[in-house]
């Protein structure tokens, strides 16, 4: 199988295609490098550029005509500047992926798993969500993932395109063999900026502090990142069960990942200090623009139906990020200067 995946340059996209390659299935990774890193596609098909690029994507399938499946990760995926430039998240997460679609059936390839988020839900009281619960995005950024995933939904009702779209809920970690992490040194989400806060020796900062949680600090369901790539994998096997080819069903189907258990960020403060061994003092203050509450899974759907289940914990998820953030200046400086 070979399978082309774009945004695979990036932080999960690249572990995907690690996955992929681990599992015998050939990545070809497409990827603009607006936020991916071309170290991260090394020793792979790669081909740079935008995923609205028709010439572009007529080329890629030219030259690997046995593609049978796109991962489609590329996307802008930082919340508060989703807030501050909603035009360009819909112009490069909804607009460019409308193209990519017409492009992809253009070049007869019918079948595709989109990345999308829990950040779409609505969540219950009990801040417990599945894939049938109402969705109530809280930012543009959250909004551009419901749009795509209607927008794909309403294509392939009518056209040969089936795609299902895996509801990422909160990925930590690194690949566990540091092939490949977090792109950014200084990330924007809570881990990154609790290894932040250590380094830097200042005080953590709970963004957001009134929730309706145990604690009042937000809530996640923290993935591991290794965990999210496996579940591409098994996605890729099942593919055509899941979604027949010519079946008179909905040509779309929908799936979480999470791992079923919520971690408000003080408790993740915790389970941090716990991992490192040295307490990080921690300052309240407000809430970020586009920032929610929170939720996680309470659905079975993906071990029902690829077979899927979270292998890594909280604790070793940190680990893994505490690990990558040790090594990932020389990781990608020695990629840097090896040869193509």
């Amino acid at each position: 199988m070979k399978v082309l995946i774009a945004g695979g340059a990036g932080y999960i996209g690249s572990t995907v295609a690690s996955a992929c390659e681990d599992a015998g299935i050939t990545p070809v990774v497409l990827d603009n490098l607006v936020t991916g890193r071309r170290e991260f596609a090394r020793g792979r098909a790669f081909h740079e550029g935008d995923i609205a690029d028709g010439p572009l994507i007529d080329r890629v399938f030219a030259e690997h005509p046995d593609i049978d499946t796109v991962v489609h990760c590329a996307a802008l995926i930082v919340v508060p500047e989703s807030v501050a430039d909603p035009v360009g998240y819909y112009r490069a997460n909804v607009a460019k992926s409308l193209d990519f679609a017409d492009h992809l059936l253009r070049n007869g390839c019918t079948r595709m798993i989109f990345s999308s988020s829990a950040s779409i839900y609505a969540a219950g009281a009990d801040l417990t969500v599945d894939e049938d619960s109402p969705l109530a995005p809280q930012s543009p950024y959250a909004r551009t993932k419901a749009v795509c995933e209607a927008m794909f939904a309403d294509i392939a009702a009518t056209r040969p395109l089936r795609v299902v779209s895996l509801r990422y809920f909160n990925p930590i970690g690194a690949d566990p063999e540091m092939r490949t992490g977090l792109q950014l040194r200084r990330p924007s989400h809570a881990l990154g900026k609790m290894i932040q806060a250590q380094e830097e020796g200042v005080p953590f900062r709970v963004t957001g502090t009134g929730y309706p949680t145990r604690d009042g600090s937000g809530i996640r369901d923290y993935v591991h990142v290794w965990d999210l790539a496996t579940a591409h994998v098994a996605a890729l096997d099942a593919f055509d069960t899941l979604l027949p080819e010519g079946g008179e069903g909905p040509g779309s189907t929908v799936i979480n990942l999470g791992t079923g258990t919520g971690t408000t960020v003080r408790e993740l403060l915790d389970a941090f200090d716990e991992v490192t061994g040295t307490p990080v003092p921690a300052v309240d203050a407000a809430a970020r623009p586009g920032d929610a509450a929170g939720a996680y899974t309470r659905s079975d759907r993906a071990e029902r139906l690829l077979g899927w289940r979270p292998r890594y914990s909280l604790r070793e998820g940190i680990r893994h990020s505490l690990e990558w953030a040790a090594v990932r200046e020389d990781v990608l400086k020695d990629s840097a200067q090896q040869p193509a």
